[in-house]
């Protein structure tokens, strides 16, 4: 065990958390997964705790190969990653409507694996890096607002409109994240109010063109159109299926649950395993297991933060912040959707539902968080070494 300790870098905390989640998300997916077997038809219970098992072990090795790369080099693989993730954005939009009969407007297929990747996830992971690089960059410069349009602005915006038709809620996730990282890198903020006005208006003409021309974009956009409808009319009962069944396996939870495996609206609620799995595991586990996994998710915030705050180049700052920020938001969304806090996402609860693109994304931005206080930790290291061999009290103390 000392063994494998002595291998691994980086920040112990993040390690425990991310460690804690993917040991307690086996038990809500085993359970949640008799959706699927007995209600779709698909598979068995053990076959998808396998697959969530083996998802998960490859998971760990790409944080482990990440965390071992040195921080200073994502800045470059940042500017080779963003063209391919434009291709397979592209490609992903023209590949079609479905596979095997079902949506796979966000998908695409891995050839001879039988694996549908999700390339938005990982546009979002190398467009946050990139940014970070681009505002390190300028950190001391004062640029003006054309200046930053090229370099900032047509990535952020033909990457969002790649994603936009097939995965509004990835999209704007994604934008509002990238504004947070912006004020945060120290963009001027007159700027940033512009983007926004801009952003906002291309949204609203995006909407007014998709219901005019509804065979423009098929599925996805009414699919997220009639969410947000569904969520603003208190009327609408049929559009807030899930949100009902969700609300209903929470009320019958309690405070403490009725016990691991022993979820009734697992058997009604679509996508109990992976977009609703939170609903699932408060009637499990109740508002006492509800809260506990907040807790973990927002101590996974503090530890980000602390990494971020102990490294001295804005890059590794901004890059922590870039990457590791939406890990957290992504999982106080879905705890939020499944309270009805927010229209129905389709965001999944990091490293706890199911899904392999989610898993491996998230391992990914956490590998980079973990590069860079790995980096941190060795700094501290060796200025402790140097300290304690340029202090002769010290060496005095350590000869007595």
């Amino acid at each position: 065990m000392k063994k494998i300790v002595r291998h691994i870098g980086g920040d112990k905390a993040i390690w425990g958390i991310v460690a804690l989640l993917a040991l307690f998300s086996f038990l809500p997916v085993y359970s949640a997964s008799s959706n699927l077997v007995y209600v779709v038809g698909n598979g068995t219970t053990i076959g998808h705790l396998v697959k969530h098992g083996m998802l998960l072990v490859l998971g760990f090795g790409i944080i482990y190969g990440i965390h071992k790369i040195p921080t200073h080099f994502f800045k470059g693989l940042s500017i080779i990653a963003l063209p391919l993730v434009l291709v397979l954005l592209v490609f992903t939009l023209a590949q079609g409507t479905t596979i095997d009969g079902a949506n796979a407007s966000r998908w695409i297929r891995i050839p001879f694996v039988g694996i549908t990747f999700q390339t938005s996830n990982l546009a979002a992971v190398v467009l946050m890096i990139y940014i970070a690089r681009y505002l390190a960059k300028i950190r001391e410069k004062k640029i003006s607002f054309k200046e930053s349009i090229l370099p900032l602005w047509l990535p952020v915006c033909l990457i969002i409109v790649l994603i936009l038709p097939a995965n509004f809620s990835t999209a704007a996730i994604l934008f509002f994240m990238v504004l947070v990282l912006c004020f945060l890198g120290g963009y001027p903020l007159k700027y940033l109010a512009s983007m926004t006005g801009i952003g906002l208006l291309f949204l609203t003409l995006f909407v007014l063109t998709a219901k005019a021309l509804p065979d423009l974009f098929p599925n996805r956009v009414d699919t997220w159109m009639s969410r947000i409808e569904s969520f603003w009319d208190p009327n609408d009962t049929e559009g807030d299926y899930q949100i009902e069944k969700a609300k209903i396996a929470i009320a019958s939870g309690g405070i403490v649950g009725n016990g691991a495996g022993k979820s009734v609206m697992k058997n009604f609620l679509p996508q109990s395993s992976s977009d609703f799995i939170y609903a699932i595991i408060i009637e499990e586990y109740g508002l006492v297991g509800g809260l506990f996994l907040m807790f973990i998710y927002l101590l996974l915030l503090f530890r980000i933060i602390v990494v971020a705050n102990s490294n001295e180049s804005v890059f590794g700052k901004l890059l922590v912040v870039g990457v590791g920020l939406p890990i957290v938001f992504q999982a106080l969304i879905n705890m939020a959707v499944a309270v009805e806090l927010f229209p129905v996402t389709g965001q999944t609860l990091p490293l706890i539902s199911s899904g392999g693109t989610s898993i491996w994304m998230t391992c990914l931005a956490i590998g980079v968080v973990l590069s860079a206080s790995n980096r941190a930790n060795q700094r501290y290291e060796t200025e402790k070494l140097e300290a304690d061999e340029t202090n002769p009290l010290e060496i005095l103390s350590g000869q007595l």
